[in-house]
């Protein structure tokens, strides 16, 4: 309801104009109680297993690298050989064979080549083992070849028989 007062259209106390923007007070609580509780029972299963987040997340890298790979070969039509390696994503490769059609500005964001969850680097070669065109390895939790548990490798060529 509307009133008037001095030639001017005033609202009464409470009335809301559905065409403000805007969140109300109890909108906002509602979503901040959501938002509390996922955090109650995501947060204690996350904390309970870092080890296996981490190798989760190396697993999701070496499939952005897999797909950064991937345009690489259509555009050039070769993957960056063993020498070149993954900086072959972020830098144009001086060294044979060099890329013809190689794509301004990379095919992985940022400067540098991502590092496994651990800080380590991602281990590339092309040709790759078992007669694959590449392979990506990360090597766990201690950087070296082999190991198990937390220190096991990932490999590209195990994600693909997931």
């Amino acid at each position: 309801m509307k009133l008037r007062r001095n030639g001017h259209e005033q609202r009464e106390w409470g009335e809301r104009i559905r065409s403000e923007g805007g969140f109300t007070l109890i909108e906002l609580m509602i979503v901040v109680v959501i938002v509390g509780i996922l955090a109650t029972l995501l947060i204690p299963k996350i904390m309970e297993r870092p080890e296996e987040a981490r190798r989760i997340k190396a697993k999701a890298d070496i499939k952005t690298i897999e797909s950064a790979l991937k345009l690489y070969k259509l555009d050039n039509g070769t993957y960056p050989s063993t020498d070149q390696g993954l900086e072959a994503l972020i830098t144009k490769p001086e060294t044979s064979p060099v890329p013809n059609k190689w794509r301004e500005g990379g095919y992985i964001e940022g400067k540098e080549v991502p590092k496994d969850p651990w800080g380590n680097p991602f281990y590339y070669a092309s040709p790759g083992a078992d007669g694959r065109e590449y392979s990506i390895n990360s090597y766990g939790a201690d950087g070296e070849p082999g190991g198990s548990g937390k220190d096991s490798d990932i490999s590209s060529g195990e994600l693909d028989k997931e």
